[in-house]
C-alpha cells in the first residue's frame, strides 16, 4: 500500500465577508463582496497549503499567500479585489519559508498541484516556480485566461502545465487525475465554486484524507449543506458538496479538510 504523510500548513489568513464563505439569502445583490456590509459580518479565515511526503516524491498542494502580501497587498491583489478582501502573512508562514525551514529546495518538489487558480490558492506560485511539475486542470486554466475572478499576474512566466480529466473511481463525476498512476493520490474533479476546481484525495495508512479545497469553507458547509458564496455553477457546486458529505461517511475516510476552516489546526497526518 502506498501511504503518505500530510503536513497541513496555514500560510496566512484572509479577511472576507462571511457571505463569501457561506452563501446567504439577502437583499444585497453581491454580499460576498463585502461592499456596504457591516464589519460585524467580516471573518478571518486561514489560507491553507499542504505538503505531502509521498513514497514517490514531494507534492505541494496550493501555494498560499506570496510574501508581497506583507509589503504591498493592494498591488499584489489589484485595486478591485482588495476592496473585497485582504490578507495577512506572518513571518515564517509563506510556502517558501516553510520549505526552507524543512531544508527543501523548490527543485526538490516533484509536483505542485493547484486545486484552482483563485488568488489565495495561487498567490505564492512564483516562489516555487522551480518545482519539477506545476499543474492544474485544463478547464480551470482556460477559464482563468478569460473569466473574471482571476489575477493572471500571479502566475505570469510560471511554467504551469495542465492535465485532462480522466476516469477515476472517486468524485461526483468520477473524473480527475491519478497523479502517480497507482491509486494513491488523486486530483478529484469537484467543480462549482470554479469551473475546474479539484480536491485532493490522499491515501494514508489509516485510510483516505480528502483535502476538499473550496468545495466548502468548513465542516459546517457539508454538515449543514451551505454552498460557498461564490459559485459559477450552483448545480455542480451542490453535486460536489453532496459527494464530500457522502465520502465523509465512508469507513475508510480518515478526515475531510476544507482549505479555510478556522477549526483546523496545523498538523501532520501520518
Amino acid at each position: 500500500m502506498m501511504t503518505s504523510k500530510i503536513h497541513v500548513w496555514h500560510t496566512g489568513q484572509v479577511y472576507i465577508d462571511q457571505a463569501m464563505a457561506f452563501q446567504e439569502k439577502t437583499w444585497h445583490p453581491m454580499p460576498y463582496t463585502g461592499w456596504f456590509r457591516s464589519s460585524t459580518k467580516k471573518r478571518w479565515m486561514p489560507v491553507s497549503a499542504y505538503l505531502i511526503e509521498h513514497p514517490k516524491g514531494l507534492v505541494l498542494i496550493d501555494t498560499g499567500w506570496h510574501e508581497d502580501m506583507r509589503t504591498n497587498p493592494k498591488k499584489h491583489l489589484g485595486w478591485l479585489t482588495s476592496t473585497m478582501f485582504t490578507g495577512t502573512l506572518p513571518e515564517g508562514q509563506s510556502v517558501a519559508e516553510r520549505l526552507q525551514a524543512k531544508g527543501i529546495q523548490n527543485k526538490d518538489i516533484d509536483y505542485v498541484l493547484l486545486t484552482h487558480l483563485h488568488s489565495d490558492h495561487v498567490s505564492g506560485v512564483k516562489q516555487v516556480a522551480d518545482a519539477k511539475h506545476i499543474i492544474t486542470n485544463e478547464l480551470e486554466w482556460h477559464a482563468a485566461q478569460k473569466d473574471a475572478g482571476y489575477i493572471k499576474s500571479m502566475w505570469e512566466s510560471v511554467p504551469i502545465n495542465t492535465f485532462q480529466l480522466q476516469e477515476i473511481p472517486h468524485g461526483p463525476y468520477q473524473l480527475g487525475y491519478d497523479v502517480f498512476q497507482d491509486g494513491s493520490l488523486y486530483m478529484v474533479y469537484t467543480p462549482g465554486h470554479s469551473k475546474g476546481l479539484c480536491s485532493a484525495l490522499v491515501q494514508t495508512t489509516k485510510g483516505w484524507v480528502l483535502l476538499a479545497s473550496d468545495v466548502g469553507y468548513s465542516e459546517r458547509s457539508w454538515e449543514q449543506n451551505v454552498l460557498p458564496g461564490v459559485t459559477i455553477d450552483k448545480a455542480a457546486a451542490q453535486k460536489s458538496l453532496d459527494w464530500v458529505r457522502e465520502f465523509r461517511k465512508r469507513e475508510d475516510c480518515v478526515q475531510v479538510i476544507a482549505n479555510h476552516d478556522p477549526s483546523i489546526n496545523e498538523q501532520v497526518i501520518e
